[in-house]
């Protein structure tokens, strides 16, 4: 069973809500945080990225910035003010991305759900990852972004979902990168959602796995210093949005890298053809699982993966940047370990294949390598089997913002 509980949201008041939304921490770097928030005082990003209002160079990680956080914290809500919710609810978050929309519910999951493997993860984290969160959680005692997560979706669910949204929204605003944001309190029906819920069997971590990660780290750390820890305590949950699989949006993500290991690009394709089927591209961008573009020389070129070369029931060797890895990145560019090779670069599919085009024509890049993105029946599979999918083959977008719905623990 899947446990959601209802909390009491410390959230902007309705009319700042766009002021305060931030992209999530760890889609931008100290600098980028900086200019981002450097006109807007209400910006989450100076509680998730503290650095920014330390003078420039300021170690990340010192301790001077996990208490500027927490200073940060607490001047919000006093200037902001923020609110703290008088009771317990759930709340219905819809992102709208163009064409796109999809549906959520906001509440908080159970740790120990997380760390007996009811909620499936499919990303290796790093501790140094987890420090970080950790020490922000226990700074400000409150998780301030919430955790992406999936589940099969179940009809009762989402006609829950339509009712709540025929009422009028807590917020609703239009984020700079032209994304919207609309939240709805859920009063009375909170426990029905908590009903229907009980009924799905798994939930699936998307995207935030050190959030999920960090979040035990806390409990255990917050438990060890309760004499009196019950159990019921809020650090014992974490924040969440939950979203039906079939409304996901997956992106590529892309892959590009600095030099051809030493050949010119005529030799690299004609290497690259004794391992994958080489063609001309009528496009940048791949029509279907088992093909790969690539930009080099000033030319798209489309790579297919030949039929029997890989193992379909094999969730992981299957994937087409397991295959890229596999018979391309390793052999022929000598990239064995692309989480520290410092050779490659990965670009988010929002970004388009212009910017792969680009990276390379202005000599940022000699290869680029477009993908055809990972489904979520892959990821599930993947989890189920307890495997870890390959360093980012995932993009999800649109993206929930920081600083909206906060849980205090």
């Amino acid at each position: 069973m899947a446990l959601i509980r209802a909390f009491q949201a410390l959230r902007p008041p309705s009319n700042k809500a766009g002021q305060v939304a931030a992209v999530p921490y760890d889609v931008v770097n100290t600098e980028e945080a900086r200019q981002l928030a450097s006109d807007n005082p209400l910006s989450f990003l100076h509680i998730s990225r503290p650095e920014i209002d330390l003078p420039a160079g300021a170690d990340p990680y010192a301790e001077a910035v996990y208490q500027k956080a927490a200073d940060n914290f607490d001047k919000l809500k006093r200037e902001c003010p923020l609110i703290v919710e008088q009771t317990p609810s759930i709340y219905v978050y819809r992102l709208r991305m163009g064409e796109h929309q999809q549906t959520g519910i906001a509440a908080c999951c159970s740790v120990d759900e997380y760390d007996a493997g009811l909620i499936r993860k499919h990303e290796r984290t790093r501790k140094d990852k987890e420090d970080d969160r950790t020490r922000h959680m226990v700074a400000l005692r409150a998780q301030t972004g919430p955790v992406f997560l999936t589940y099969r979706g179940r009809a009762e669910i989402q006609a829950l979902v339509s009712d709540v949204q025929a009422a009028n929204p807590l917020c609703d605003f239009t984020a700079p990168d032209q994304i919207q944001h609309t939240i709805w309190r859920v009063d009375e029906a909170a426990s029905r959602f908590v009903e229907e819920f009980s009924s799905v069997p798994l939930l699936y971590i998307a995207d935030g796995h050190h959030r999920a990660a960090s979040s035990s780290r806390t409990r255990a750390q917050l438990k060890a210093a309760n004499p009196g820890h019950t159990g019921s305590e809020e650090y014992n949950f974490f924040l969440c949005v939950l979203f039906p699989a079939d409304q996901l949006q997956i992106l590529p993500y892309n892959r590009v890298v600095k030099d051809l290991n030493g050949m010119p690009a005529e030799e690299f394709v004609a290497a690259v053809s004794k391992r994958l089927a080489v063609s001309e591209a009528a496009s940048p961008s791949p029509s279907c699982k088992g093909e790969i573009c690539m930009y080099v020389g000033g030319r798209w070129h489309s790579l297919r993966i030949p039929l029997g070369a890989v193992d379909p029931a094999d969730p992981i060797k299957s994937l087409d940047v397991s295959v890229l890895q596999d018979r391309v990145l390793d052999p022929l560019l000598g990239i064995k370990d692309v989480r520290t090779d410092k050779r490659i670069d990965f670009v988010g599919g929002i970004c388009g294949t212009a910017t792969l085009e680009e990276m390379v024509n202005q000599g940022r890049a000699a290869v680029a390598f477009s993908m055809y993105p990972v489904t979520v029946a892959e990821l599930m599979a993947i989890a189920d089997a307890d495997e870890i999918m390959p360093p980012k083959s995932t993009w999800f977008e649109p993206k929930l913002r920081d600083g909206l719905l906060s849980h205090l623990i």
